[in-house]
């Protein structure tokens, strides 16, 4: 156990520098994102305060408690490493070659790794039959396989008119990006592998239940991200519409309740 703390720390602390330095050359260095749209340089100046203030605290205290063979907090380790490699696929597909290049490749490489760390470690773990059978793990199964349909619908709603009538959807003419990097990696990974979380959750399977609360950490961060993103790019507009930001939020919340409550569960059980 205690070689697993140090290579939790080996992994974390290093793409918490990283996560610094890019962040703080994003938020302070003018016109570091001039080469991006308008509507891009606003969302990757939002990502960059996101990063620093809410994902560095997070990565940091999940990953020196999980060092120390906190089991909850190693769960959410996973969900916030998971959240990082999202977001870095982002920056180093969809954001012009710029001189932080490199380090985002090491974000990505290194978030990754420990997602990958995480699953190794934890695919053995048994959970007793009490808490596979249990009202919240029912509940978190269905929330995921009702969240991760609800975004896939969502998606499709603005994809398939635009492949229908041969035009671009709204989103890529705002970012002028080739194509969305969140449709790409949420229809094509997350979505189907938080459905079938949700299913293997239902099933009674341990990748379900070691999975779950990391996806739930990973909503949470995620919805808090969309909401401020949404505020960040409407704030100068007096008539701006922030029923997203609400719709977030209240995801969160439920998220967070949800996690909150299959903790404490299985520390009951265990």
């Amino acid at each position: 156990m205690q070689s697993q703390g140090k290579i939790i720390l080996a992994l974390s602390i290093p793409l918490a520098v990283l996560v610094i330095i890019t962040s703080l050359v994003g938020i302070f260095a003018p016109g570091f994102y001039s080469n991006e749209s308008l509507n891009w340089q606003v969302q990757s100046y939002g990502q960059d305060i996101i990063d620093l203030f809410l994902i560095l605290p997070f990565l940091l205290i999940t990953s020196i408690l999980a060092s120390r063979n906190n089991k909850p907090a190693k769960l959410l380790w996973g969900g916030v490493v998971l959240y990082l490699t999202y977001t870095f696929i982002i920056f180093c597909f969809d954001i012009h070659f710029n001189q932080l290049f490199f380090l985002y490749c090491m974000e990505l490489g290194l978030s990754f790794y420990s997602f990958m760390y995480f699953l190794f470690t934890e695919r053995n773990e048994k959970f007793p039959e009490q808490f596979k059978n249990s009202f919240i793990v029912k509940f978190t199964a269905v929330y995921l396989i009702l969240v991760s349909a609800l975004f896939y619908f969502l998606w499709l709603a603005e994809i398939l008119p635009s492949i229908i009538n041969n035009t671009t959807p709204k989103s890529l003419i705002e970012t002028g990006l080739i194509t969305n990097p969140v449709h790409v990696i949420d229809l094509s990974v997350v979505l189907p592998g938080i459905f079938l979380t949700g299913i293997f959750l239902l099933k009674g399977k341990s990748a379900g239940l070691i999975l779950a609360p990391s996806i739930l950490m990973f909503f949470i961060l995620m919805d808090i991200t969309i909401g401020f993103l949404v505020v960040v790019m409407n704030k100068d507009q007096p008539e701006a519409d922030f029923t997203l930001t609400v719709v977030m939020s209240v995801l969160a919340l439920v998220s967070l309740v949800t996690l909150i409550r299959y903790f404490h569960k299985v520390q009951k059980v265990h």
